[in-house]
């Protein structure tokens, strides 16, 4: 054989080979089934709510009344003592005068004690437990017999096949 031929023949041997070795074509299966596979995990969360309580609260004191009390007390007790029984009598005065004082103006206020609400936040971390599907198991039929594969989507009616034609070895 001369040069020409042999690689005319090479030529078509070459662009031969694929159509040989392709044995595949694309065909459609009818779906019989689809069934979500779903996974469940587990996720931390944080469930929070407010109460609200009764607090008691001591009203301030004031300071006055014991201050003009006491002055008043003070000269008075001044007034009655004499000698060194006026010292005291203007001490006395003075003390008498300040607890007369501070009654009057408190009115008892250290027994009478006001309430206040006051929010109070209590929180708590509970396991929640969500659910996903992570993809499909599909069973299709294709000529007569059913088989069944995972997918990622929901391929719906049919879904699409890529057939492959091999010879038995034996």
């Amino acid at each position: 054989m001369n040069m020409p031929t042999r690689l005319l023949i090479s030529a078509l041997g070459l662009c031969a080979l694929p159509l040989v070795q392709a044995a595949q074509f694309e065909d459609f299966g009818r779906v019989v089934r689809v069934e979500p596979r779903v996974e469940q995990f587990s996720q931390p969360r944080q469930e929070c709510r407010t109460e609200y309580q009764q607090v008691p609260v001591q009203q301030q004191r004031g300071a006055g009344g014991s201050i003009v009390g006491g002055i008043a007390g003070a000269l008075l007790g001044n007034q009655i003592g004499g000698g060194n029984g006026r010292v005291a009598a203007t001490a006395a005065g003075a003390i008498a005068g300040a607890v007369v004082g501070d009654r009057v103006e408190n009115n008892g206020r250290q027994y009478n004690q006001g309430m206040q609400e006051q929010a109070v936040r209590q929180c708590r971390t509970v396991d929640a437990v969500d659910s996903r599907t992570v993809g499909y198991d599909v069973t299709y039929e294709y000529r007569g017999q059913n088989h069944t594969a995972f997918m990622q989507r929901d391929p719906g009616n049919r879904v699409r096949l890529r057939v492959s034609v091999e010879p038995d070895q034996y």
